[in-house]
């Protein structure tokens, strides 16, 4: 198949195209398409042989990338977030059997189908946002079978919704209660069967592992990471969201494509993440939700020439949230991320962050994955939240079926 995009008002992502990183407007722009992946980017570009698709002047993304999220679960925490209105903090709530482990009771109760169920419309909103790609953590169900499960769930969704998908193993994210007295053995069974469970049946492409105080340490972190390069899988972390653990540090000395959260990062951990070009993943929509005052390290992330993602965290408990576009809203209003580096939070810098190093920029060589937008300026796409200005959606350079 080779298609010509024609008429684009261009937004490429691409260093090489414009000498302004690729968030300059080039206009009447054409994009060659040959089996899914963008041979040719430029300006009166031969047509000869092409199927030409005229854009009509609209704005062209690459298509967003949503590079943290946790769309497969089932319940709902609607009571905790009253809760916190009232005065009880997450950790407090975690401590008397709610926050992760609530959502794992009902998660481990649902079916795969139930939770494929639940899932779609949720992947069904951020694609309205112009989301072509979607990280999705499992994490909720805690036992091998029920992590094996989620991830099931995950993989599917693509079956029902137009939309990549990548999955990550987060079996590390919280104590079962069957382990409450013994992290140890839990991580033993994770390392031990959970991660090669996954590997063999190609279920997961990267592992996570929540380093936090109410969670894992960063030596019990490291040996989860250690056996997921052991079985070829790619690693991130939650990491500095609540306390400075120095799992950021660790996770990006041991590989990790990005480390999430990281509202507590200190300038050591700002500096190995440069040093191994790990990605820092900001997630507004937990921050606000849980009333955080503790901001990321921007400044720092900034000088040390740090890449910033932006993604929704999407979760049940702190930041119930399926639209990026608020997401790139919430990361210039409170973080004070400009809209420029909003727009690379979801395209170029979110593909580093799930390790898919050919999507997230119109190039040559790189996925036909676009989106196209009814506004006029890139920074219109972190401006108003709601009213989705998206027109279409491309993967691999054929419409989406929205």
């Amino acid at each position: 198949m080779k298609r010509m995009f024609t008429d684009c008002r261009l937004v490429s992502m691409h260093t090489s195209i414009e000498h302004t990183g690729g968030f300059q407007v080039v206009e009447n722009a054409m994009i060659a398409v040959e089996n899914g992946v963008i041979s040719t980017v430029g300006t009166n570009l031969p047509t000869d042989g092409f199927e030409c698709l005229s854009m009509a002047h609209r704005l062209v993304t690459p298509g967003f990338i949503d590079s943290h999220t946790h769309l497969v679960f089932a319940g709902d925490r609607a009571t905790e977030f009253e809760q916190r209105l009232n005065g009880a903090s997450y950790q407090d709530i975690a401590k008397q059997g709610g926050g992760i482990l609530s959502t794992v009771a009902a998660t481990r109760k649902a079916s795969m189908e139930h939770l494929i169920e639940l899932a779609v419309p949720r992947a069904q909103s951020l694609v309205s946002d112009g989301v072509t790609t979607i990280e999705v953590k499992s994490g909720y169900g805690l036992t091998v079978a029920d992590e094996l499960k989620m991830l099931r769930a995950a993989n599917a969704i693509s079956q029902h919704v137009d939309v990549n998908i990548t999955t990550t193993l987060l079996g590390a994210h919280a104590l079962p209660p069957e382990y409450q007295h013994n992290a140890e053995a839990y991580i033993d069974l994770v390392c031990n069967e959970m991660i090669p469970a996954a590997a063999e049946e190609n279920l997961a492409d990267a592992v996570d592992v929540f380093c936090e105080t109410m969670a894992f340490t960063p030596a019990q972190m490291a040996r989860v990471f250690d056996t997921a390069l052991k079985h070829g899988l790619r690693i991130k972390g939650h990491t500095e969201q609540l306390s400075n653990q120095g799992g950021s540090a660790l996770a990006a000395s041991m590989g990790a494509v990005s480390v999430d959260h990281i509202e507590y990062l200190d300038d050591i951990g700002v500096k190995t993440l440069a040093e191994h070009g790990t990605v820092a993943t900001l997630l507004p929509g937990a921050f606000y939700f849980l009333r955080e005052t503790q901001m990321p390290p921007i400044d720092l992330l900034r000088a040390n020439h740090v890449p910033m993602a932006v993604a929704t965290d999407f979760n049940p408990g702190t930041s119930p949230f399926a639209r990026l576009t608020l997401m790139m809203n919430m990361a210039s209003t409170l973080f004070g991320l400009t809209t420029k580096e909003t727009l690379y939070g979801v395209t170029r810098h979110a593909a580093q962050a799930v390790g898919m190093l050919t999507k997230g920029q119109i190039a040559a060589g790189f996925d036909a994955d676009f989106a196209v937008w009814d506004v006029q300026t890139p920074a219109a796409l972190s401006y108003q939240i709601g009213l989705s200005p998206l027109h279409a959606r491309y993967l691999k350079g054929v419409k989406a079926n929205d």
